[in-house]
């Protein structure tokens, strides 16, 4: 009897798992139904896609035909002249001072307007709004662009290259700055506030220590993109190693332009693996 009672027993829980089972399939595919607006809004989208590929003045098939074409240029570029490598090192490091100085002034510049630009710390839209229109202003302009006017301004040379990064990347750092602060837990806040602390003390106490991790990585991730970034402004007269790098492609010395490739390449991979390891020690 006992025997039989735990047959059924365990037979009507079989039953209602697969009960749930189904009814939990049978939402996702309610879910998953289409509906009209959903058509609709994949219509529109890609009719903007054609749309757009119409005005780039697309071409699928030019791309594979330039594949060999690209494939010779890399050609050219082997073997690498490595006794050039000799005349590179200066810029290479100075690249570095670029990105790194150019990553230090960012976060001078981006770390006060996130701050304002917070929802949960200033709570007057004008303001708000006002900080945010700086930081667009700041970002929307290349930092290709803010390295000729400060090449105009400064001189040519290091300096202005790093002062283009710092703008350009304080406006992109303030924005993901604010969008980080947003998202901090609210609870230390309230607890801070109710034990009567001031605002400043709630900044520095309860919201930059949630999301200072958060900044460490933007930061790291920043200067990656500086790096590479800092060998395109040395085009313009801003300095590092994009000013070889233009002029060895002017010269067509292709075997002198893989050696700042691959320069460039190993200095990246070299940043990539060390942001890595940080920011594995920060989690």
């Amino acid at each position: 009897m006992m025997s039989e009672a735990t047959t059924g027993a365990a037979t009507v829980t079989t039953g209602r798992e697969a009960a749930a089972v189904r009814r939990i399939f049978d939402e996702m595919a309610q879910r998953k139904r289409w509906k009209f607006h959903h058509i609709a809004l994949l219509a529109f989208v890609i009719g903007v896609l054609l749309w757009a590929a119409e005005g780039v003045n697309l071409r699928p098939q030019e791309v594979v035909q330039a594949v060999p074409v690209i494939g010779e240029y890399f050609a050219r570029m082997w073997p690498p002249k490595w006794g050039f490598s000799e005349v590179l090192w200066k810029p290479a490091i100075e690249t570095i001072y670029i990105a790194l100085w150019g990553s230090v002034l960012s976060t001078v510049i981006g770390l006060p307007l996130g701050i304002l630009a917070a929802r949960n710390v200033v709570a007057s839209p004008l303001l708000r709004n006002g900080v945010k229109g700086i930081l667009n202003l700041l970002r929307s302009i290349s930092e290709l662009i803010w390295a000729i006017f400060f090449v105009a301004a400064v001189g040519l040379g290091p300096f202005p290259g790093a002062l283009a990064l710092g703008v350009n990347y304080g406006g992109i750092l303030g924005r993901l700055y604010a969008e980080a602060i947003e998202n901090v837990d609210p609870g230390p806040i309230e607890a801070l506030q109710a034990t009567g602390a001031g605002r400043l003390q709630v900044i520095l106490f309860a919201i930059l220590p949630q999301a200072l991790p958060q900044f460490v990585t933007y930061n790291l991730y920043w200067f990656e993109v500086g790096v590479r970034s800092a060998t395109v402004l040395g085009m313009v007269g801003a300095g590092g190693i994009g000013f070889e790098l233009v002029t060895t492609i002017r010269l067509f010395e292709w075997r002198e332009t893989g050696v700042i490739l691959l320069l460039i390449l190993g200095m990246v991979t070299a940043i990539d693996l060390a942001s890595t390891y940080i920011r594995s020690r920060i989690y």
